[in-house]
């Protein structure tokens, strides 16, 4: 006969950890929510990391979702190292579809199709933050299948870029065949480079300077 002080399962020991747990969890997810419902009522879209459908998605929600609830302008925060540009394409388009005016503050890095989204806005309403860096270049995809499937993809792929560069020569002021050299290969700008090149309209310091 065990002693009636030993247990064969640690079973109620683990329990208060459980819960523990479990009430961690509901407060971040509280904590959340009320970091998203002052953000909506700021009228504040952040887009971080890649872009991918599901971020075009609630991007595209937000936006449509802001677009109901006024006309103020509402005020995109984008650092993203880019990503599918049909995504991408999709926010793009959407910045351009609402009717408020749109901000796009530029943070950390904005590049591919992450400064396709940026672009979307006026350039009056473009802003950079002193430190953040922006990247042009080709879109890139690889080719899986045979030898007919590759030529169709790539000739997709040229005019993809051709597309993309007609915006981002619309978007910034510079010619076409300007667009098309710097892309060539990587193109790296700072905040005050991409000023002078037309992709930035003004550097701010701090979120008074956002008018």
């Amino acid at each position: 006969m065990l002693p009636a002080n030993i247990r064969l399962d640690d079973e109620d020991d683990d329990e208060p950890d459980k819960k523990e747990k479990m009430a961690d969890h509901g407060e971040a997810r509280d904590k959340t929510a009320a970091i998203e419902e002052r953000l909506f009522k700021a009228r504040t879209v952040l887009i971080y990391g890649g872009i991918d459908q599901k971020l075009a998605r609630e991007v595209s929600a937000r936006l449509l979702a802001l677009q109901s609830a006024g006309d103020d302008p509402i005020t995109i925060y984008i650092n993203s190292q880019g990503g599918h540009v049909e995504s991408g394409d999709t926010i793009y388009d959407m910045v351009k579809y609402v009717k408020p005016e749109v901000r796009m503050v530029g943070t950390g890095w904005v590049a591919s199709a992450g400064a396709l989204i940026y672009a979307a806005a006026k350039r009056e309403n473009r802003f950079s933050l002193p430190n953040t860096r922006f990247l042009l270049h080709q879109p890139s995809g690889g080719a899986m299948g045979s030898a007919s499937d590759f030529a169709i993809q790539a000739k997709e792929i040229l005019r993809m870029r051709r597309r993309l560069n007609e915006i981002f020569a619309a978007e910034t002021g510079q010619p076409l065949e300007r667009i098309e050299k710097d892309t060539e290969r990587d193109y790296w700008m700072s905040a005050q480079q991409a000023v002078e090149y037309g992709l930035v309209g003004k550097i701010v310091q701090n979120a008074t300077q956002i008018t």
